[in-house]
């Protein structure tokens, strides 16, 4: 089955392949033009931006940093500094007719759709975050243009339906498998789902964002008739697509690579589709859910006009739109709040009084303490605190004293995009976050007067030490862990104590996954301890990923790491990526540690980590919560 693109035939022998530019340019408009003249000279057959009308996008309370998460804090910040205006946008249209070049855009909003049928477009992409957004597919169906969908942060049943709802209106399309995470580590691309794909829909090509081009060539051989990957000038400049994206010589290599094996095949086991750690974090940040177009009470039976589809995606998927229609609200909701699962189920996790042996707590952020506070009775709270957060006045948010204890969170992104590294040789680099760290423990005594509880308040924190391309070699690694404990020193710390975390090997920043040096090994992190007289945040779910990664014995590391830690931040996990899962959900035999903790550090604190858990007034908190009592 082929389908027609301007003067492009998809499906056919030769590749199409897609360069994409995104917000690549920074809203420099000549840079974009510079990076179209680029696209031309290395053979792309189309060059693709994006448009989106924010405010159509994205909640209100979003947009207004009202406490949102920090994943969404940073997007719509990079958002805002690097969108192209609509007559830029035109004249890049225009630009590209002249330079011979196919001009494509991906619209993230129905405005964006009726703009671009102005351009006279030839088809349109989708974008993974838009895959289950149902009322913008019918939108761009009804402009009877082909469409290249992505299906990262997607499910085999969510990629299922959306082929149905197009196929039932007689859409042209191409599925493109993804692995919607920047740069995609190579052990989550899982290259076979393609083959997969094909039995759900016969056209199908690759979206990479892989290091390099290998896995790309890969996604030929098996069968792949589009290639899309970002395009960069430079991969160190700002914002989270320019380390997942190729460089001028890289892409030109690509095509040639391309344009050799485009005939090649390849077999394997049907697989099926799963998220990976960075899809999850993307598919909140990026995606779409359904949330009240106004407010409503409880009892009202929802109609069309009640529901809307905003990012980010952390409320119920558009794909259970159809099914909220007609319903009655069991609970109270508020203009753009989300709906969940359980206004489908109506079901609700009950809040109770939790008995622990240890210190426990609930992770919050400013605006949501007094809710928590409201509903629980913890010994403390950890404060999660964003780069937005530090600007803020707490006694906005805080008032009083409060019979309770806290800890700080450290944010590991600072403004700029600047990742926390207290480890980095490269000193304009660590001086940096220096600054912002010292910013953090001057935050973190102002707030001790609204907890005289807290005698000597921790910081948890993501010190540094990681990398881009590759691990680092061991030879190197002690000179980094040095630097770290030389910036401590360096720190005014008096009255607070900083608590590096256990790390995972692959960790997730804003922007990408990185590789983790430091502060992973259990051996290694003992020696520092004993050393330096420091202690630590146990992060259960990073340490059992490092434990299965490298196949060490994760109750054995527990261990051993028991009598220097000071914190716990307790969350379930799978494989090497599956991160911040729901107690039971994932591999770790939670009555086994709870006995290595209660005997090893029976007076450290503790907070459920669990992916999202703050969701649907802390559900997965409560939840949490529940199944670790009488463990610890």
């Amino acid at each position: 089955m082929d389908i027609e693109i301007d003067k492009f035939n998809i499906g056919g022998e030769r590749t199409f392949i897609i360069a994409e530019v995104g917000n690549n340019h920074n809203g420099d408009f000549d840079r974009a033009k510079h990076m179209i003249d680029k696209a031309v000279e290395m053979g792309a057959d189309c060059v693709k931006f994006q448009m989106r009308q924010i405010k159509e996008v994205y909640r209100s309370k979003s947009l207004e940093k009202s406490g949102e998460d920090l994943g969404t804090e940073y997007i719509i910040d990079l958002l805002n500094k690097f969108e192209l205006s609509v007559e830029k946008q035109k004249a890049l249209s225009d630009y590209c007719k002249t330079k011979g070049i196919l001009y494509m855009c991906t619209p993230w909003d129905r405005t964006s759709v009726d703009i671009l049928e102005s351009f006279n477009v030839p088809a349109y992409k989708v974008a993974s975050a838009d895959l289950t957004n149902l009322p913008l597919l019918d939108k761009l169906s009804k402009t009877n243009k082909p469409l290249i969908l992505s299906t990262g942060m997607s499910t085999t049943e969510e990629i299922r339906f959306t082929v149905d709802f197009l196929n039932k209106r007689n859409v042209k399309f191409v599925l493109l498998h993804c692995n919607s995470t920047y740069p995609a580590p190579l052990h989550d691309i899982n290259l076979n789902w393609i083959l997969k794909l094909k039995d759900i829909h016969p056209l199908i090509g690759y979206s990479g964002h892989e290091r390099g081009i290998n896995v790309s060539l890969g996604a030929i051989a098996l069968g792949a008739k589009v290639i899309e990957r970002h395009f960069t000038l430079d991969r160190k400049m700002e914002g989270p697509d320019h380390a997942a994206s190729l460089e001028f010589e890289e892409f030109k290599t690509l095509i040639s690579g391309c344009r050799e094996i485009e005939m090649a095949l390849g077999n394997s086991e049907i697989l099926s589709r799963k998220f990976s750690q960075g899809e999850m974090i993307n598919r909140e940040n990026l995606g779409k859910s359904l949330v009240a177009a106004r407010p409503m009470k409880k009892g009202t039976i929802l109609k069309e006009n009640d529901i809307k589809v905003l990012s980010p995606g952390q409320g119920l998927s558009p794909q259970y739109y159809e099914s909220l229609i007609g319903l009655e609200l069991n609970r109270d909701i508020e203009l753009e709040d989300y709906f969940f699962n359980s206004d489908l189920t109506k079901t609700k996790q009950i809040v109770k009084e939790y008995n622990f042996k240890h210190p426990w707590g609930v992770p919050v952020r400013y605006h949501d303490y007094k809710k928590y506070l409201e509903l629980i009775k913890p010994d403390m709270f950890e404060f999660h605190l964003s780069y937005s957060d530090m600007e803020l006045d707490i006694d906005k948010y805080l008032t009083g004293v409060y019979d309770c204890g806290f800890v700080v969170h450290a944010p590991e992104l600072f403004k700029e995009s600047h990742l926390m590294d207290l480890a980095t040789p490269d000193e304009k680099y660590r001086k940096i976050s220096m600054i912002e760290t010292q910013k953090v423990i001057d935050i973190t005594r102002k707030l001790k007067k609204y907890f005289p509880k807290e005698k000597k308040p921790q910081i948890v924190a993501n010190i540094g030490g990681f990398s881009m391309d590759a691990p680092f070699p061991e030879e190197i690694k002690i000179s980094y862990y040095n630097q770290f404990f030389e910036s401590l020193k360096q720190l005014d710390t008096e009255g607070v104590e900083i608590i590096p975390q256990t790390m995972a090997p692959f960790p997730w920043h804003f922007g990408g996954q990185r590789y983790q040096n430091i502060f992973v090994h259990i051996d290694e992190i003992v020696k520092y301890c004993k050393e330096y007289g420091i202690r630590m945040c146990f992060d259960v779910s990073h340490t059992m990923l490092t434990c299965n990664h490298f196949k060490q014995d994760f109750y054995e590391f527990a261990t051993k790491i028991a009598p220097y830690t000071a914190h716990i931040h307790m969350g379930d996990a799978a494989g090497v990526n599956g991160e911040g899962l729901q107690i039971g959900d994932g591999e770790i035999d939670f009555i086994r540690l709870g006995k290595i903790l209660n005997d090893g550090c029976p007076n450290a604190s503790f907070i459920p980590e669990i992916w999202q858990g703050h969701k649907n007034n802390g559900e997965g908190f409560w939840v949490a919560l529940e199944k670790l009592e009488n463990l610890l």
